[in-house]
């Protein structure tokens, strides 16, 4: 990898994004950010207080700000939000300006990796598996579509995840 490239990991909440692309900024030596983490940085308040006062439509348009505004970044690994794809702008943003990493999981890996996170908006309800399932409907063909590569996170550590989405760019 001569030329600095963005990576771009896009994926339902419970993926490992931020994990994952840490791992991968480390590796190849690019800097990280997280979009949510961006948000929070820029609002100076967590996404759960931004979607209480400004609901979902107003998290998104914050959201396509800051992706819009990272990448434009050369060399970096960016964990999007889950529902970052909703938007067509930001699928073909990330389409134009890097290689675009599907991580993929099961709904069960999802339930079990956030039923303790108090901060994921959506998933504050008496059923969040049925949340997930929904959401993946909604999601995951708009995922398979901006992806340059599929990995399924399931059974493997962060690393190892890292490191066979490195194989596969660099195939």
């Amino acid at each position: 990898m001569a030329e600095k490239r963005n990576i771009f990991l896009v994926g339902p909440m419970g993926a490992g994004k931020s994990t994952i692309g840490r791992h991968l900024a480390d590796e190849l030596h690019l800097e990280f950010y997280d979009s949510d983490q961006e948000i929070e940085r820029r609002t100076g308040a967590d996404i759960a207080w931004v979607f209480d006062l400004e609901g979902e439509e107003g998290f998104r348009k914050r959201e396509e700000d800051v992706i819009t505004d990272l990448t434009d970044k050369q060399g970096i690994v960016l964990a999007t939000g889950g529902g970052s794809i909703i938007s067509k702008n930001i699928r073909n943003r990330l389409s134009a300006r890097g290689i675009v990493v599907y991580l993929q999981t099961t709904i069960e890996k999802q339930v079990a990796r956030t039923q303790r996170d108090k901060r994921r908006p959506l998933l504050q309800t008496d059923d969040p598996e049925k949340v997930l399932i929904e959401l993946s409907e909604q999601r995951n063909p708009l995922y398979e579509e901006v992806a340059d590569y599929v990995v399924q996170t399931d059974d493997q550590s962060a690393r190892a995840v890292a490191n066979q989405i490195i194989d596969k760019i660099n195939q």
